[in-house]
């Protein structure tokens, strides 16, 4: 009799006792230098949002973040690689606009647009870009915390290193950018007139630049 009480009432209730006890907390999002930002400039918690932008506070750069709602910021638009006259104009595809669909329309559009409360929104160049690449990421996942950084797609981001000779099948154009692939964490130079990916960054972000380096 003593050993059926054991069995239906105590067993049961050390069972509950165990998991209450082994039930992990809530962790943080990881890692602790990102800081979310929200479109007027404000640093966030982390477990708020929605965030327009993530300052990295091991590098005072304040970082663009994607979305998926066909906007400016659309994670999924591709820019053909312009600046100063120089590249390509025009040859990505993204909708937010007819005319243009090039690196330095975005860039024109995010400035006039104060994202963040900043205007000095530029391409980053290699250095700035791989900084961001999280090795530790899951397997089959882009290398970055996509937990501050969603959206982040399987293709190449330019960057503003230019003038980059160009090898194999690309060698007749003779120079093309830099560009970052998160996927494979390689650094790669392909055509201006190719349609790739673009994650904008800035130096000077008030926000940003209170965070020690």
């Amino acid at each position: 009799m003593i050993v059926r009480i054991f069995c239906i009432f105590l067993i049961p209730l050390f069972a509950i006792a165990a998991a209450v006890l082994h039930s992990p907390t809530e962790p943080l999002p990881t890692p602790y230098h990102l800081v979310k930002i929200d479109r007027q400039g404000a640093a966030m918690g982390a477990w708020a949002g929605p965030w327009a932008c993530i300052c990295d506070t091991n590098t005072g750069l304040l970082w663009e973040v994607k979305t998926d709602d066909e906007g400016i910021h659309d994670g999924s638009w591709t820019y053909s690689w312009y600046q100063y006259e120089n590249g390509v104009e025009n040859n990505g595809d993204c909708y937010f606009e007819e005319s243009r669909c090039d690196t330095e329309d975005l860039i024109r559009h995010t400035n006039r647009q104060k994202l963040c409360a900043t205007q000095s929104w530029r391409l980053p160049d290699i250095t700035e870009l791989r900084s961001i690449i999280l090795r530790e990421s899951k397997s089959g996942s882009p290398q970055i915390a996509s937990e501050y950084f969603p959206k982040t797609q399987r293709g190449d981001y330019w960057t503003r290193n230019a003038d980059r000779p160009l090898y194999g099948v690309y060698q007749y154009l003779h120079t093309g950018a830099g560009a970052v692939n998160f996927m494979s964490a390689k650094t790669v130079t392909i055509p201006y007139r190719n349609a790739a990916f673009v994650r904008l960054v800035s130096s000077h972000s008030t926000t940003c630049n209170k965070y020690p380096q």
